[in-house]
């Protein structure tokens, strides 16, 4: 079943496996027994799974499948909290050298296109952007639009942007304009010393693992998912993380199958609706893994057909 022979009385030291697929590909599955065959532990890189609370939407290892192997970096935050990549690279990081410290293996494994990158390069932005920074973007754009903001980030890059970001996004526009007006720095300036940088696991040894599956028996399998979902009471906690603040954190609450349940709670959209739209935009989602990891990840990579 697995590509790879270890032998567990071996001493592993700065390894990593990355094991990466699309939703509802079978991850969980094949981690664990991977992880049970190595004697290996599981860290997770999935930015929902760090909600406490999110379980049924997230579709995070069950207590059964985390007292098989035991995971990390999951329910560090409650729905009311904000959790960013830089925070995860340093969890992450603290966590794996403990691990190793500890003569343990490991094993990354998720979807989550910039936690999983992280792993490979750099990809948390240094910039702090000051709230008051925030509320005069926010303030200019409420006032002038798109093409005040737009105006304000090319007089602070007078050789232009255009090639850097895409100038018709209002959100891509406001973020360079924070950074440029917190750092005093052109945007191509940022540019480069953003790439410049590495990542903390830039010396660690890894592997990646990438797991596919037809893409028919993929839609099947994520229609499932979300009809047994429904039935395990997704409404039901959602109602509860709503009451613990779920709506005050917009990475949280626009989650697949979080967004559409409050949707529907808003009478925005027919609850009779809400298994198809679910699957629908998981669907979109799992096509846009497969292009982030064909372009985003390193490769070679090895292929597993699950």
């Amino acid at each position: 079943m697995f590509p790879f022979s270890h032998n567990k009385s071996e001493t592993p030291h700065r390894f990593l496996d990355v094991v990466i697929g699309t939703t509802a590909v079978g991850k969980t599955d094949w981690t664990l027994s991977y992880a049970e065959q190595i004697g290996a532990e599981i860290v997770n890189c999935d930015a929902v799974c760090i909600y406490r609370g999110m379980d049924i939407g997230s579709a995070k290892p069950t207590p059964a499948e985390q007292a098989r192997v035991k995971h990390h970096l999951l329910d560090l935050v409650s729905v009311d909290e904000t959790y960013s990549i830089g925070r995860y690279v340093e969890d992450a990081w603290a966590l794996c050298r403990r691990l190793w410290d500890e003569g343990k293996r490991v094993i990354v494994t998720g979807g989550s296109g910039f936690y999983l990158k992280s792993y490979f390069a750099a990809v948390d932005d240094p910039v702090h952007i000051p709230a008051a920074i925030r509320e005069q973007v926010a303030a200019l754009e409420a006032e002038s639009g798109l093409a005040g903001i737009r105006h304000a980030l090319e007089a602070c890059n007078p050789e232009g942007v255009a090639d850097l970001i895409d100038v018709h996004n209002p959100r891509r526009v406001s973020r360079a304009l924070e950074r440029c007006w917190a750092s005093g720095l052109p945007l191509r300036t940022l540019r480069e010393a953003f790439l410049a940088r590495t990542s903390l696991f830039e010396s660690v040894t890894k592997r990646l693992i990438l797991l596919e599956r037809e893409r028919t028996s993929l839609e099947q399998r994520i229609n499932q998912r979300v009809r047994l979902m429904l039935a395990a009471g997704l409404v039901e906690e959602v109602r509860l993380l709503e009451q613990q603040g779920l709506r005050s954190n917009p990475a949280a609450a626009s989650a697949i199958g979080y967004r559409e349940t409050l949707a529907a709670m808003d009478g925005q959209l027919p609850f009779s609706e809400l298994a198809p739209t679910i699957a629908a935009n998981t669907r979109k989602l799992a096509a846009k893994q497969r292009k982030w990891f064909r372009t985003q990840l390193p490769s070679p990579c090895r292929i597993i057909r699950t």
